[in-house]
């Protein structure tokens, strides 16, 4: 990875890093991020040419640094969200165990709230991170939901969501690539981070990576599933989509029963809303329970 390329990737956590710790020095910041194409002396050049240096006053609104930064343009002016896998939205937070920092990736469902993809790494490249992440997302929601409901991928200016391997997957997959300028323009992925890092993981003894895995798992799980939300009449994420399901399944079952009217055919056997929300229940029971039992692609 070229200095120019990670300090991209690096700049978005420093700033974060800084809101945290504001008296931090930038050589514990350094052993803290650990780098791996940049020396020590000129990581502090760069923090204090960049502004990290402890005497400036670093705008806690501004999550990236957008020089260099090839930004899309913000899709969510304006639109209505209304249903599941319209709009992702995602961010990077850092998390600090043992004085070492691992990074944590979220992508969320804007309409759900549901968490849908996530990773834990040791290092802030593409392919440990976002990637990681959304290759988890695309496989636990079905490659063939994805493709066809061309979703909107939200983010900051982060390198990680414009790499070229990134952009590959997106490509593949029939995502609009979407993002904001500022903090307060990707709020639902930044208050993800907020509550599972303040609400769950703090509230934990973590002392290994093994551990932290441990419990980002089991923080999205409860999340997920156990977590109502006001903005969703105190329902949890899970039970939401589990009625935009059903309600997906009635309104094709119903589709399908007056084609057949018309056309003259009957169906094989009788549609049963009871038996067809039992099956959907079981199958995404079973699919959230099983999120880590797959190793991470």
């Amino acid at each position: 990875m070229h200095y120019n390329e990670e300090m991209i990737y690096v700049k978005q956590i420093l700033e974060q890093i800084r809101q945290d710790h504001l008296t931090l020095s930038c050589r514990a910041i350094y052993y803290k991020v650990n780098p791996v194409s940049i020396g020590r002396d000129k990581f502090e050049r760069m923090c204090k040419e960049m502004g990290f240096t402890v005497e400036r006053h670093i705008n806690p609104c501004r999550t990236t640094n957008s020089n260099g930064v090839i930004r899309f343009d913000n899709l969510l002016i304006g639109i209505e969200i209304t249903s599941i896998n319209q709009v992702w939205s995602s961010d990077i937070i850092y998390y600090d165990v043992q004085n070492i920092f691992y990074y944590l990736t979220f992508i969320l469902d804007n309409y759900s709230r549901k968490i849908v993809g996530y990773s834990v790494s040791s290092r802030l490249k593409t392919e440990h991170t976002t990637l990681v992440a959304l290759k988890r997302a695309i496989k636990l929601t079905g490659k063939e939901v994805v493709k066809k409901s061309n979703i909107i991928f939200h983010s900051d200016g982060g390198g990680q969501y414009y790499d070229k391997n990134f952009l590959a997957l997106t490509s593949e997959h029939n995502f609009s690539n979407s993002m904001c300028e500022y903090a307060y323009e990707n709020g639902k992925a930044e208050r993800i981070n907020g509550i599972i890092k303040n609400n769950y993981l703090r509230h934990k003894t973590i002392k290994t990576v093994e551990e932290l895995i441990v419990e980002v798992d089991r923080t999205v799980q409860l999340y997920n599933s156990e977590r109502p939300h006001k903005s969703l009449k105190y329902k949890t994420p899970l039970e939401v989509e589990k009625e935009i399901i059903y309600l997906q399944q009635q309104t094709q079952s119903t589709t399908k029963e007056s084609f057949d009217k018309k056309s003259g055919f009957r169906a094989s056997s009788p549609y049963n809303p009871e038996q067809t929300q039992s099956l959907i229940q079981d199958v995404i029971s079973k699919k959230d329970l099983e999120i880590y039992e797959n190793e991470l692609v």
